[in-house]
């Protein structure tokens, strides 16, 4: 009977700490969701409060509005046989109507609160609707148009970038103090420089001295129609952009990751893994690789979103087509709805990776605990 009994007792309390952990995860998946939710909603509301400058946005929206009423009521064709007093009139009572229909005559507060409803939605032509109608309507369509030429020349060159020097810092770190090593070190400073600043000085020797590479823009002018002969075309105007960002950041990224790889293979667990005679391969793998891979993801997924917001000033020198040079133009013309629907996209997706960094931390490294409990998931 005894015997019977403590196998059921047992299942009964595997299923209550398996019901536990159950409800610990979701209850700190939770708290996650919400925290994320609200950092992101103070973070919409202040980058528009910063980007309606205190309501100086929307009075230069009176002004544009009255500018063109004025215009309008001029160019009528009975405008001729108006009075003064009638043309005022008619002219006060459009432009009336036009403040009351972009709800201008709130207060600001409660416009402030409108676009940040309309942009928590995704709604960029009601949220930023702060420059003219036009352009707010317009906003997701000219993200969705720049967004592929931008994940052209970032993915490419930030992708290329984050995996080879993970590689080389791995190999330099098994070849500490070598030539190659000093050599990393000694060309690190170089990394000091912005990408733009290298693509200067590639579009005077390749384009304008060499002239084997093209100064500009992302395809020839006429495009091809062959697709064959359009990809390469693309590729071609592709080469000076990509690399010019890969080589600023190329020697400190190799000198960051093989001074963190470094960091590990000092540590006991090291030793002994060579004390019992393992390969460095095996090594390399378990005992350095597996604990750091928490950080390589990090840097991965920041990374990754990283390559969403495009190189401004390396992409208005190449004349890229992608979203640098799109918020480029946009500061220049104070174009707020393209310069926050960006930024409120990018606050998406950094929430949604810090979110999923957490999962993701608790899958791939065991002494990372889910909630307050002591077991980890």
């Amino acid at each position: 009977m005894e015997a019977a009994a403590q196998p059921e007792s047992q299942i009964v309390i595997k299923k209550s700490f398996a019901s536990s952990t159950f409800m610990r995860v979701v209850k700190y998946t939770g708290v996650r969701l919400v925290i994320l939710f609200v950092t992101v909603v103070v973070a919409i509301y202040l980058t528009i409060l910063i980007a309606n400058m205190g309501g100086y946005v929307d009075t230069m929206m009176r002004a544009e509005i009255e500018y063109n009423v004025t215009q309008v009521v001029a160019a009528m064709p009975n405008a001729r046989n108006m009075t003064t007093d009638q043309k005022r009139t008619m002219t006060e009572q459009m432009i009336a109507l036009e403040i009351k229909r972009r709800g201008l005559d709130q207060p600001l507060a409660l416009r402030n609160a409108r676009y940040l409803t309309g942009a928590l939605s995704l709604n960029l032509g009601h949220a930023l609707n702060m420059v003219s109608d036009t352009g707010s309507r317009t906003v997701r369509l000219i993200l969705l148009e720049r967004l592929p030429a931008t994940l052209l020349l970032m993915g490419t060159a930030e992708l290329f970038l984050f995996f080879s020097s993970l590689f080389l810092a791995l190999s330099l770190s098994r070849q500490y103090g070598s030539w190659w090593d000093k050599l990393v070190i000694a060309l690190t400073p170089t990394s000091s420089a912005p990408g733009w600043f290298y693509g200067i000085f590639m579009i005077l020797i390749f384009a304008a001295v060499l002239r084997i590479m093209p100064f500009g823009g992302m395809v020839s002018s006429p495009p091809p129609e062959n697709p064959v002969l359009y990809a390469l075309s693309v590729l071609k105007h592709l080469i000076l952009p990509a690399f010019s960002l890969f080589f600023s950041g190329f020697f400190l990224s190799i000198y960051s990751w093989r001074t963190f790889f470094l960091i590990y293979s000092s540590e006991d667990y090291v030793d002994m893994a060579k004390a019992k005679g393992l390969t460095s391969r095996d090594i390399e793998r378990r005992y350095i690789l597996r604990p750091t891979l928490p950080n390589i993801i990090t840097n991965f997924a920041l990374t990754l979103i990283y390559v969403w917001g495009g190189a401004i000033v390396t992409e208005r020198i190449f004349n890229w087509p992608g979203l640098g040079r799109m918020i480029y133009q946009a500061i220049g013309f104070y174009d707020i709805p393209v310069i926050v629907g960006d930024t409120i996209i990018f606050a998406y997706l950094l929430a949604i990776t810090v979110f999923l960094l957490d999962l993701v931390y608790a899958l791939v490294d065991p002494r990372v605990k889910i909630g307050s409990g002591s077991q980890s998931t």
